[in-house]
């Protein structure tokens, strides 16, 4: 089993694309000749920069799956991501059939890639979307806290992010969601340092936890901890990326879940969205707006190989 990078840390640099599949067979076979030479882009960009970090990940909308190859069976969970709604706040729904996520120490690497998989691609694919990230100062969300911080430990994320034994086919795989979220920094900036910390559920400079006392019911890293039913912590493996463009006033948090079930995600956007009890809902979404929403499935390199042949 030879995984994709789903555990890698967020880097310097990311390129987020998400394209649309055209109709028909050359549109196809375009798709499936780039999976089957996939690995060798990276490869070839860690053989001139060694030093840069490299790693890419390509995945695949439930659409896009069954149209590429209608013969083989469906992971599990992939589907089309179902808009969640609650009293407040919404997790739009936005559609997606093909998704690159591309990490580097070096923007011009990952520039790099991103051109050599693009060009592959052209003719059979329209744009979607697309999102350059960057690290802010020590890994910090472009709100000023420390972002990942709730990731499993690096022994435990591979067994946390990826797909295992319950869908044997699929094992090693992973189901990666994706959301744009776009911050209103004025009002963000206009609480206090002690407002906001009580809205993460963290200190904003040391990055330690709230105690179980100073921490309010609807803080982020309250609704977003879950558990199963022995009690054994459920997590998922981020690799989140702030973005901004300063001259249009947008500031922005790219979200990415590896996870080896949605469930866990969605459980988690649901406590967010909508809340458990009912109306306990995030704090930082009073602030933050989710505009995108989308579900990739991420075979490992040796089904990428095999799909592509």
């Amino acid at each position: 089993m030879n995984a994709q990078d789903i555990t890698n840390k967020p880097g310097e640099h990311a390129i987020f694309m998400i394209f649309g599949l055209l109709s028909g067979r050359e549109a196809a076979d375009r798709v499936k000749e780039l999976c089957a030479g996939f690995a060798a882009v990276p490869q070839s960009m860690r053989n001139r920069f060694p030093d840069s970090d490299v790693s890419c990940v390509m995945g695949f909308g439930a659409g896009a799956w069954g149209r590429l190859f209608p013969d083989r069976p469906r992971p599990k969970e992939l589907e089309p991501f179902k808009e969640i709604k609650g009293a407040k706040h919404t997790a739009p729904s936005t559609p997606g059939d093909i998704f690159f996520h591309i990490r580097a120490k070096r923007l011009d690497v990952c520039h790099e890639m991103a051109a050599v998989f693009s060009s592959s691609l052209k003719g059979a694919v329209e744009h979607i979307d697309e999102v350059q990230g960057f690290r802010y100062f020590d890994g910090r969300a472009i709100i000023g806290f420390v972002d990942g911080t709730e990731n499993p430990a690096a022994g435990d994320a591979f067994g946390f992010a990826a797909i295992g034994p319950e869908d044997g086919y699929f094992k090693g795989g992973s189901y990666a969601f994706v959301q744009k979220y776009i911050h209103d920094m004025e009002a963000w900036n206009a609480l206090s340092v002690e407002e906001q910390e009580k809205a993460i559920g963290r200190r904003k400079y040391n990055d330690i936890e709230l105690s179980d006392e100073e921490k309010p019911e609807n803080a982020h890293n309250a609704v977003t901890n879950i558990a199963d039913a022995e009690g054994r912590e459920l997590k998922i493996v981020r690799a989140n990326m702030a973005f901004a463009n300063p001259s249009k006033n947008e500031f922005g948090t790219y979200f990415i879940g590896y996870a080896g079930t949605f469930g866990t995600t969605r459980k988690m956007l649901e406590n967010m969205f909508v809340g458990d009890p009912v109306g306990n809902t995030d704090r930082l979404l009073d602030f933050s707006t989710a505009v995108t929403g989308t579900l990739f499935f991420v075979p490992t390199l040796d089904m990428l190989e095999e799909i592509g042949g």
